[in-house]
């Protein structure tokens, strides 16, 4: 099998991965509930901050990882990529929520 499509292979930089992230995020629930936890992550940070209460931050994983993981067992059918790839994956999850931002990727079907 390709890198495009083997959970398990190695990658050696995220520029190798990153294609592979896409091809796991197909897709547009499932990217679309990614790019929410994602606003909800910069949410439960801002508000952390603005209330100097720092506890709030145990929610980050719970918005984050809560709504990536609904779309991928339900929607995409498929297991996230961080149980293999958690840097890669986390990084690749930021980059996907810029690409969205920026119009390089859609929230739309391919």
């Amino acid at each position: 099998m390709s890198t495009q499509t083997r959970a398990d292979t190695h990658f050696a930089s995220f520029k190798e991965f990153y294609p592979f992230y896409l091809n796991e995020h197909r897709d547009s629930t499932c990217r679309t509930l990614h790019f929410i936890g994602s606003w909800l992550v910069l949410g439960v940070i801002a508000l952390a901050v603005f209330m100097a209460d720092w506890s709030l931050l145990w929610f980050i994983p719970l918005v984050g990882y809560g709504f990536a993981w609904v779309g991928h067992f339900f929607f995409e059918k498929n297991r996230p990529a961080t149980f293999k790839h958690p840097l890669y994956s986390l990084m690749g999850d930021w980059v996907m929520f810029k690409d969205i931002l920026v119009g390089k990727i859609s929230l739309k079907g391919e």
